[in-house]
């Protein structure tokens, strides 16, 4: 039986989950259609790996249930955004459900016995980007709706210049790093392969013991030369000492699960290096990692016999040191803080925004030295950089779009850094190897270097090259492969590419391959005459174009219509970013006001209802989608979005007037008359009480919110929060 799956995520969307989801399912009831949820947020993934130790307290496995579903022609699943979890905040998820009373095990550190290692393996699957690989069982196509892309051009935001002999640029390795070490070869047959680690003493070391592959998949890898990264980031702090900009590092903690938070950690210990060197080991004997970042260590040093010292230490360092950018100067968050609060796809497009400038100490902007250690798609902002320094800033009321075709489809280049991804236990050589034992490839190797491999099956590539044309053609826009031939991995994808292109046709259409940073120049090129052109990319380039470009155009990536056609006929439909989510619960609770924008899943849910009307011959859904697409319109048109501060509609204001226009578009509608007769009661009831809605929305704010939790809110508290309108809930209680 045909329904819709909504997912229970995390943070702010989960919290407006609780004022939409009501709207959708009275909605939709209208018209037979069936919303369920499933819980796919931080926590319920975390509770879901312990049905032993939980027992009656246990809850169902639902990211696994929908890795099934996905990879069925029923699939129809709204995925909104959820946490990719650093280690702190796994930690700070567990702590606050064990408070709840489930009885959960601590995480282990450093595990040692058996049971230790088994909980460490199950805290491992909810780590980093743990939901996205599970559920995308297809590729991506994501764009500006048409509404979105003409709103922004009359109502456009502002992107600043960079100022006059601005000294804001990207710093990275260019060589010893993933980019230049990497090898890649493509499978000629299924088989199963080992990763070892033969150490300059003799010994083999198993790093996996058994690796599936088929016929067809590029598998590669790579390795980040400690020794070099430590030296890059000397001269990078020297750089930016030098120069008088602020020093920021730019990575991926949360989807590079285990590589990122390493090379992070490799920061954090490059600018504290004297402290460092003076206490390493007094931090490393109380369990205080530099991958966790300053904040977790700052918090520990109480436990620390030398605490204050090494308080002070740190303090001498943040003084004297190169200025540091700041995530919140007002509360001493550093970018050297978390991990997880400097995310490159998100940071980079807002640096370039503001003109290159972050925030310092002292709340003030300046340029920035960006360090992005890894040169793969360094280069990409880089180009940016250069092209706003020489052209100005893009002007969102006349440029053009930048939608995307990505790669992800069966953890398609998973980023490289799951349960592939090692740091180095001492000196050898890595060896990827087959079953007859032939060597695939193979890197000498350093303790401490981070060695990762990553695959990418046949079929999701041929079905990449299909999306590439059929959107290419559908738009009739350029089409580009973001490829670079000198780039191992590239090598092999750019010989897919040209044997799969010639199945469709393509005749009449343009569709090139360039590497990315010509790729990026050329985009740009083409957006300042107003036109669009489909960048056609990897998984990561995937997720950084996709705020990129966005952020530039219409001031958000939240806004994107986000679709995942799935290879076996069903459909995920993703809306769109979380990024600032926590800002947007710590204002609810000490506020009671929510900016999150529910765009993205007005967005997601038009494509969502068409998919069922097709899967359950439903008419009456397919009127429902187009309804809300044209109520979408209006909402943009009218402005309705959260305002900034308190006193304007903030999210649950929003949901009203979308609910509004939507029951007025569907009591309009003349495809079907019971649908019409039944939403002409609520449309005229909602219209006229439209000002005491808005007044018992707005009599709520100015006040602390009690929502019962972080990562896992008490689901009547929240709804009572999220719901504080008597007269719409009645209203949507009496359809």
């Amino acid at each position: 039986m045909a329904k819709i799956i909504y997912t229970h995520t995390d943070e702010a969307p989960l919290l407006a989950t609780y004022s939409f989801l009501p709207i959708i399912s009275a909605y939709a009831a209208k018209a037979g259609v069936e919303v369920e949820t499933r819980d796919i947020s931080l926590a319920g993934r975390i509770l879901a790996q312990f049905p032993d130790e939980l027992g009656d307290k246990a809850v169902p496995d639902a990211l696994a249930e929908l890795g099934q579903l996905a990879k069925t022609p029923e699939a129809n699943i709204i995925k909104l955004p959820n946490i990719s979890a650093s280690i702190p905040q796994l930690k700070a998820a567990i702590k606050e459900l064990q408070a709840l009373g489930y009885p959960l095990p601590d995480y282990p550190e450093s595990p040692s016995t058996p049971e230790e290692k088994e909980t460490r393996a199950k805290y491992d699957k909810v780590k980093g980007s743990a939901v996205n690989p599970v559920l995308r069982e297809g590729n991506s196509d994501r764009r500006a709706p048409a509404s979105v892309k003409n709103y922004a051009k009359s109502h456009p935001h502002t992107n600043k210049p960079f100022g006059e002999g601005s000294k804001t640029a990207v710093a990275t390795m260019g060589g010893h790093d993933f980019k230049s070490n990497e090898k890649s070869v493509t499978l000629p047959a299924d088989d199963t392969l080992r990763i070892v680690l033969e150490t300059t003493s003799g010994e083999e070391i198993v790093l996996k013991d058994s690796l599936p592959v088929l016929a067809g998949e590029v598998v590669d890898a790579t390795v980040m030369q400690a020794a070099y990264l430590k030296s890059f980031l000397v001269n990078a702090l020297a750089k930016a000492d030098a120069e008088g900009v602020l020093f920021s590092v730019h990575l991926k903690a949360t989807m590079m699960k285990v590589s990122d938070p390493i090379i992070f950690g490799h920061v954090v210990k490059a600018y504290f290096a004297d402290v460092f060197d003076r206490f390493g080991a007094d931090l490393a004997a109380a369990g205080l990692s530099a991958n966790d970042g300053l904040g977790a260590i700052l918090a520990g040093l109480d436990s620390v016999e030398n605490g204050a010292q090494i308080k002070a230490a740190i303090d001498a360092r943040l003084e004297s040191g190169p200025r540091l950018s700041y995530v919140n100067s007002d509360k001493g968050i550093t970018n050297l803080h978390v991990p997880s609060d400097v995310i490159v796809d998100a940071s980079m497009p807002a640096l370039i925004r503001n003109g290159g400038k972050l925030w310092g100490a002292d709340g003030g902007e300046d340029d920035t030295l960006a360090v992005i250690p890894d040169s793969s798609y360094a280069g990409v902002y880089q180009t940016v950089i250069d092209d706003v320094k020489k052209n100005g800033p893009l002007d969102p009321a006349t440029i053009g779009s930048v939608p995307n075709v990505g790669l992800m489809a069966q953890a398609a280049e998973e980023y490289g850094s799951h349960d592939k991804t090692f740091e180095v236990p001492a000196d050898g050589t890595v060896r990827i190897v087959n079953s007859a034992g032939d060597v695939l490839i193979e890197h000498d190797v350093e303790t401490g270097d981070v060695w990762r491999a990553c695959q990418t099956k046949d079929i999701p590539v041929r079905d990449w090259v299909k999306l590439a044309v059929t959107r290419a053609r559908a738009s009739e826009t350029p089409a580009i492969f973001w490829l670079d031939e000198s780039r191992a991995h590239d090598a092999e994808l750019i010989k897919k590419v040209n044997a799969y292109l010639p199945e469709h046709d393509t005749d009449g259409l343009e569709i090139r391959i360039l590497t990315p940073e010509l790729a990026t120049a050329y985009s740009l090129e083409r957006m300042r005459q107003g036109l669009d052109t489909i960048s056609v990319t990897g998984n990561v380039l995937r997720d950084y174009n996709t705020d990129l470009f966005p952020i530039l155009e219409v001031g958000t990536s939240a806004k994107m219509l986000s679709v995942v056609p799935l290879i076996a006929g069903g459909g995920l439909f993703e809306t769109g970013a979380g990024g600032s989510a926590p800002k947007h619960v710590q204002q609810l609770v000490s506020e009671n006001y929510l900016r999150w924008d529910s765009l993205g899943e007005f967005f997601a849910l038009v494509p969502s209802l068409e998919k069922y009307a097709e899967q359950a011959d439903a008419p009456a859904a397919k009127v429902l989608a187009a309804a809300l697409d044209r109520a979408t319109g209006t909402f943009l048109e009218n402005d309705r979005s959260p305002g900034r501060r308190l006193g304007t509609i903030d999210n649950r204001g929003s949901h009203f007037y979308l609910a509004l226009y939507w029951a007025q578009e569907l009591a309009a509608q003349t495809e079907d008359a019971e649908l019409a007769a039944a939403f002409k009661p609520l449309a005229d009831k909602l219209a006229a009480d439209e000002q005491k809605i808005v007044e018992e929305l707005l009599a709520v704010q100015g006040s602390p919110a009690d929502i019962g939790g972080y990562y896992r809110p008490d689901d009547a508290k929240a709804s009572a929060v999220m719901r504080p309108s008597a007269t719409l809930n009645e209203a949507l209680a009496a359809l």
